[in-house]
């Protein structure tokens, strides 16, 4: 294992994925703020939480904080992903390909055969995570993101079955 190799894994160490509850939601909130030039309204993460049925939630924790959030909606066969993010010091790392694995492959569990989301067109970075997994770009949203008018690409993973993990 080459040093770059090492640590990543090192990195990856002693981090938790599980559901999220409603004592994370003023970190969730932080990181979705300093993520997103659109964020989130607390209330919309809290309804998540307590109202929306379909509704699956996870976060990342490490030392005893969450690192990394993500809320997919669960419809018949269809897992959406809503939003998902790391705290930008963590990133780069994997945590949030990590978390997106679980989040698909937890769906898969309950029936879930497809995945959709949708994506800023300049976000390259999630754009390729995303191809990573098989994503594929199928649509386009014409001036989706309310705040600069960009486009939103729309992405498909059409077969959850043969998922093995990015």
């Amino acid at each position: 294992m080459n040093p770059d190799e090492q640590r990543h894994h090192e990195d990856l160490s002693g981090l938790v994925i599980r559901k999220m509850t409603l004592n994370d939601l003023e970190q969730v909130v932080a990181i979705d703020q300093v993520s997103f030039s659109l964020p989130w309204p607390p209330r919309s993460f809290q309804f998540e939480l307590t109202d929306n049925q379909a509704s699956r939630c996870w976060v990342v924790e490490g030392d005893g904080r969450v690192i990394a959030m993500i809320v997919s909606w669960l419809i018949l066969d269809e897992l959406h992903i809503a939003t998902i993010a790391t705290r930008p010091e963590h990133r780069r790392r994997g945590i949030g390909k990590r978390l997106l694995l679980h989040a698909l492959l937890a769906a898969r569990k309950e029936g879930a055969v497809k995945s959709f989301l949708e994506v800023r067109e300049s976000n390259v970075i999630a754009r390729k995570m995303y191809r990573d997994f098989g994503f594929v770009e199928d649509g386009r949203r014409k001036e989706y993101y309310k705040d600069n008018n960009e486009d939103a690409i729309l992405m498909t993973l059409n077969d959850l079955e043969r998922l093995q993990g990015a």
